[in-house]
């Protein structure tokens, strides 16, 4: 037991289990990401509106969103329920080399994702009110 107490076991447990369980969609939704970022690239090629293009970048940031999750939740797996309450415990498993390549690719995610919302989402122009 630490200096301010831990919390349950079965809320370690819980909530590993709910991570497992996003863990898991990874590989369909890194597939979804993919698919996505293809339809996006193929909009721009083909010259389509911007209104279809815009809709595309949204759903390309969902897709990488989704991802993003479930891999940080896949590294949260990884490092086991222990993890959740104990912070010591937690900083040495994330110094394991097969954590660092997890927390890489959630990294990498999250970092396709900011860049894709900073310029890969077409705006779409407002139209004045009753036209």
């Amino acid at each position: 037991m630490g200096l301010f107490g831990r919390k349950g076991d079965e809320d370690d447990q819980r909530r590993l289990s709910e991570d497992r369980e996003h863990a898991e969609r990874l590989p369909e939704l890194m597939k979804a990401v993919a698919e996505a970022e293809s339809a996006l690239v193929a909009a721009h090629e083909d010259g389509a509106d911007v209104e279809e293009v815009s809709r595309l970048g949204k759903a390309l940031d969902a897709a990488l969103t989704d991802a993003a999750r479930a891999a940080y939740a896949q590294e949260r797996v990884l490092v086991g329920a222990r993890g959740y309450s104990d912070r010591l415990y937690r900083r040495k498993r994330l110094a394991k080399p097969e954590i660092r390549v997890a927390t890489e690719r959630a990294e990498r995610l999250l970092t396709e994702r900011e860049r894709h919302r900073l310029h890969g989402i077409e705006r779409v122009p407002r139209r004045p009110a009753g036209v």
